[in-house]
């Protein structure tokens, strides 16, 4: 069974913790990473884009000459696609870019990506040394050793405020709260660092689903 080192607020290893093989050693499925990244992506995009056709752009509702007996070719509206300043033909219109996703595919989706992380050794759980008062300084030393720098996400529990605001100012993490932790946040890590706190929180949140299936 995978383990996960755990590092006190002086950088030093101070033991380790059993990771669930239900969560973070799972069978990798990539088509199912796939889908769920892009239905996070494309949840995320307004969809309040429109360009006005003819009939929401204002003016043109007088004929701007007869019929017939001009010799130029017949016009109902200056607002019509042809003339400047006229409506867009098929342009963008509001809509909802949201894509349905089953539940099961999303936790299966975030459980592959969390034991591709856990496999490359890219997991641990940190004590920020901050629970007295908030210390972007320490939350840095505290990480630096463990991430090397690179983009991390860091997990909290709900009870963490020190924590989170020691860490959300640092340009290189992304913090999150445990029961808000998704696929897309796990796969642009490079790193997924938890608090003690966050870790429990986490794990408490994934068994919950699978006592009431049972």
């Amino acid at each position: 069974m995978a383990t996960v080192k755990v590092y006190d607020q002086n950088k030093q290893e101070c033991g380790e913790l059993t990771l669930s093989a239900d969560v973070f050693e799972v069978e990798a499925r990539p088509e199912i990473l796939n889908l769920v990244v892009r239905a996070q992506m494309a949840a995320k995009r307004a969809g309040t884009h429109m360009a006005k056709t003819r009939a929401f752009v204002s003016g043109g509702g007088v004929k701007p000459w007869k019929q017939k007996g001009t010799g130029r070719a017949r016009q109902g509206s200056i607002r019509a696609p042809q003339w400047y300043h006229g409506g867009t033909v098929f342009g963008p219109q509001p809509r909802d870019y949201s894509q349905r996703t089953p539940k099961k595919m999303k936790a299966a989706a975030l459980k592959y990506v969390l034991s591709d992380r856990a496999n490359a050794g890219h997991v641990a759980v940190v004590d920020f040394g901050v629970s007295e008062a908030p210390s972007t300084k320490a939350a840095v030393a505290a990480l630096t050793p463990v991430t090397e720098n690179k983009f991390t996400t860091v997990v909290l529990s709900r009870e963490n405020v020190n924590e989170w605001l020691s860490v959300r100012n640092i340009p290189t993490v992304h913090p999150i709260f445990a029961d808000q932790l998704n696929t897309y946040d796990v796969v642009t890590a490079q790193y997924v660092v938890f608090s003690k706190e966050g870790f429990d929180a986490f794990l408490a949140a994934k068994a919950e689903p699978a006592a009431k299936e049972a």
